[in-house]
């Protein structure tokens, strides 16, 4: 549900005789609820919560490092043969021996 549309709902509510604070603490509770819900079928509502999204985190980002260099060595080792083949097709091998 929107802002827009919670806002119109509020406004329908104290129009009909609810006052704002009762309204607000309704729309409070219910986002309360929600997200509890949320994190409940998410597996995220124990103790455990706060220290498991942590090491996710901490894991994502080790995955993300690796990758990072894997494809800085990859682009190395592409630049090295590059560099070869044309040394050897330019003749600079021979200087080698």
């Amino acid at each position: 549900m929107s802002a827009k549309i919670l806002a119109q709902l509020i406004a329908q509510g104290s129009a009909g005789g609810a006052d704002l604070a009762t309204l607000r603490a309704i729309a409070e509770e219910a986002g309360d609820l929600a997200a509890t819900r949320a994190l409940t079928r998410l597996g995220l509502a124990d103790d455990e919560a706060t220290r498991d999204v942590a090491e996710l985190r901490a894991l994502l980002g080790a995955w993300r490092d690796a990758k990072r260099s894997a494809w800085k060595a990859i682009a190395g080792w592409l630049a090295v043969v590059l560099l070869t083949a044309i040394a050897i097709k330019f003749g600079f091998g021979q200087w080698v021996k």
